[in-house]
């Protein structure tokens, strides 16, 4: 009922706004004629012309309108207005009145040309002011408003961002934020003003200028900031106990503008995220476009970031399978909002059944196939090992054997650094799972590749959610272990280098994505709680003990499989295995027979992974559940 209200408010101010601004430009438009008529004559009109006048006025003034109407000139927000608008204004103003007097000629009416080029310049100049009067209108009464009430800002950064919120700021009437001063590393702009606010110090003076300035909240309006300065000057924000916004990264604004609806909080992912790799956008191009592309899993966290990658780059069609229709439907809005006129297509299927993905392959012949379908939760799949081989590994197999049967191009499986000397189920499963594609390429056309990568941030069932959850709630944050350290990277930028090390494959590789540093997850707890505007005295953290086939120390590389650098930044390729399919699919066999009886499993397992660690019994068998570090 609210929503209907809403929209009803919206669209009665929408048809009040274009109203008053077609009443002003009528009576502009009749005024200006009238006064070129008066110019012309020194103050007296002749009764021809007026009779003249009294025909003509009103086709005259319908073709104005209708051209302004055209040219979109009362849909356009007058408050934000600009040269762009200005200049919209004279061409249709131009054209309007080129037909008007190709209309005087055709209708015979002997207007003087002086009376319609005078009419025309005073058209153009009382629209303008009508237009730009608003803007001005509005930054005064901006200006009047009390200001006890509103939260002072301190904007860092004085390019183009920074102009435009502090322009927002000042003219909007909902924003209850009053910009008071700048801070800019820039030396050239120090005491400059912009919109009417003063450039008083650098980054390192954001303290004292809080201080002084009696700042209530930090905006940092900077998308091009690389991280690591990101990460200082929020860290310096951070000490001033000021709410701290910011900007997305310019990666992120997918061809928005910087402005005053895109602000957001500052996020963990902003502080453990890292610069930006540069990619052969050239390269994924030839490799993506016009192609069918098949994405497993589409709807997940790393699945749908993938599908909206992969639209920037042309496929001919793009299939999105899942077996929970629910996310899988709300990637399907969003990608047809964005590419209404491509071919996107959603398939609900199970990577379990064989039969229903070799009958997907017959149908749709994609050529190039993303495997992201898989149980990811550790210790989900502790207690429910049967489903971790029924999906992480018979579903990799179905989906590759039918890859294989149809001559798909190429096949690219999303795998994890729980792969690596693995301390649990699923773990073990994602290296089955290597060894599935690695194997198969040796015997197929389709060129089988993984691409292995540590936690990404945000993703569904990861620590972030987690925490922010816990601290939503009072606390306290549980950590498994003070020691216990993670790689992490983003959902974007883990997604784009899939596609890259995608494109650059030649078959049988193990991607292995550069994940930068590891982070001590006790450290990412005491960060979350501090972006949350929280102590640790208020917000405790717990340490609650490893779990069950928890490592504390994450790997990306076996000790056998050495490293070698690709030209690509970011990716690198581990050394392929040499086992041979009928391996592989004998101890498959092996493992389906026993995936009930778990020590002849776990035993299975341990011929395809023997770097595969055993559990060990200790008390944490009995506690409480506490989610995956993913």
């Amino acid at each position: 009922m609210d929503f209907k209200k809403n929209l009803g408010g919206d669209l009665m101010n929408s048809f009040m706004r274009k109203f008053v601004l077609l009443c002003i430009d009528l009576v502009v438009i009749v005024v200006a004629y009238y006064l070129a008529m008066l110019i012309r004559f020194e103050g007296f009109i002749p009764i021809w012309v007026t009779n003249l006048f009294s025909v003509s006025w009103w086709v005259f003034t319908i073709t104005i309108i209708t051209i302004y109407y055209l040219f979109g000139l009362y849909h356009s927000l007058w408050r934000y207005a600009s040269i762009n608008e200005l200049v919209k204004l004279v061409l249709a103003s131009t054209l309007a009145f080129l037909l008007n007097i190709g209309l005087s000629h055709l209708m015979k009416w002997d207007i003087p040309r002086s009376i319609t080029i005078i009419s025309y310049i005073l058209t153009v100049m009382g629209v303008s002011l009508s237009r730009l009067s608003y803007r001005y209108f509005r930054r005064v009464r901006s200006d009047l408003r009390p200001k006890e009430h509103l939260k002072r800002v301190l904007v860092v950064g004085a390019g183009d961002a920074g102009a435009t919120i502090i322009k927002e700021l000042k003219i909007s009437s909902h924003a209850q934020s009053l910009p008071v001063a700048i801070v800019d590393d820039a030396s050239w702009k120090q005491n400059s003003l912009v919109h009417g606010v003063r450039v008083k110090g650098k980054v390192s003076q954001i303290e004292e200028i809080v201080l002084t300035d009696k700042i209530d909240e930090i905006i940092i309006a900077i998308p091009s900031l690389s991280k690591e300065k990101l990460k200082e000057v929020v860290a310096i924000c951070q000490r001033t106990k000021c709410t701290v916004k910011t900007l997305p990264h310019i990666s992120e604004l997918n061809n928005q503008k910087a402005e005053l609806s895109t602000l957001r909080q500052v996020d963990i992912v902003d502080l453990l995220g890292r610069n930006e790799v540069t990619l052969d956008i050239s390269g994924i191009n030839q490799f993506i476009e016009n192609q069918v592309v098949l994405i497993t899993g589409g709807g997940g966290s790393i699945g749908s970031e993938i599908c909206r990658q992969l639209m920037k780059f042309n496929p001919s069609q793009l299939l999105i399978l899942d077996i929970y229709e629910n996310n899988a439907y709300d990637l399907h809005q969003d990608l047809k909002r964005q590419y209404p006129d491509k071919d996107i297509k959603v398939i609900i299927a199970s990577v379990r059944d064989k039969d229903r993905i070799c009958h997907i392959f017959k149908e749709y012949k994609p050529s190039i196939v993303f495997h992201a379908a898989a149980h990811k939760h550790v210790p989900f799949m502790e207690d429910h090992p049967s489903e971790a081989i029924k999906n992480n590994v018979m579903g990799t197999l179905n989906v590759a054997l039918c890859a294989h049967e149809n001559d798909v191009k190429r096949f690219i499986l999303i795998s994890t650094d729980k792969a690596v000397n693995p301390t649990n189920i699923m773990g073990a499963t994602k290296r089955v799972a290597e060894l599935i594609i690695q194997s198969l390429n040796q015997r197929s056309n389709t060129e089988f590749v993984a691409v292995r990568f540590g936690n990404v941030l945000g993703s569904n069932g990861s620590v972030i959610p987690l925490f922010k959850a816990q601290i939503q709630a009072g606390g306290p944050v549980t950590v498994t272990h003070p020691d216990i350290t993670r790689y992490f990277m983003t959902i974007p930028e883990a997604s784009r280098l899939v596609i890259q090390a995608g494109a650059i494959a030649k078959g049988g590789e193990i991607f292995v994505l550069d994940m930068g540093e590891p982070v001590k997850i006790v450290d990412l707890a005491k960060q979350i709680i501090t972006l949350s505007g929280y102590t640790e005295e208020q917000i405790p953290i717990e340490f609650v003990g490893l779990r069950p086939g928890e490592k504390l120390y994450e790997e990306l590389l076996l000790e056998e499989e050495g490293l070698a650098c690709t030209q690509q930044q970011g990716i690198m390729i581990a050394k392929p295995s040499d086992i041979t399919f009928e391996e592989v699919y004998q101890t498959i066999q092996l493992i389906r027979e026993n995936q009930y009886d778990i020590p002849l499993l776990k035993h299975s397992m341990k011929r395809l992974v023997p770097s595969m660690e055993e559990d060990k019994e200790d008390e944490s068998e009995n506690m409480a559940f506490v989610p995956a570090h993913e």
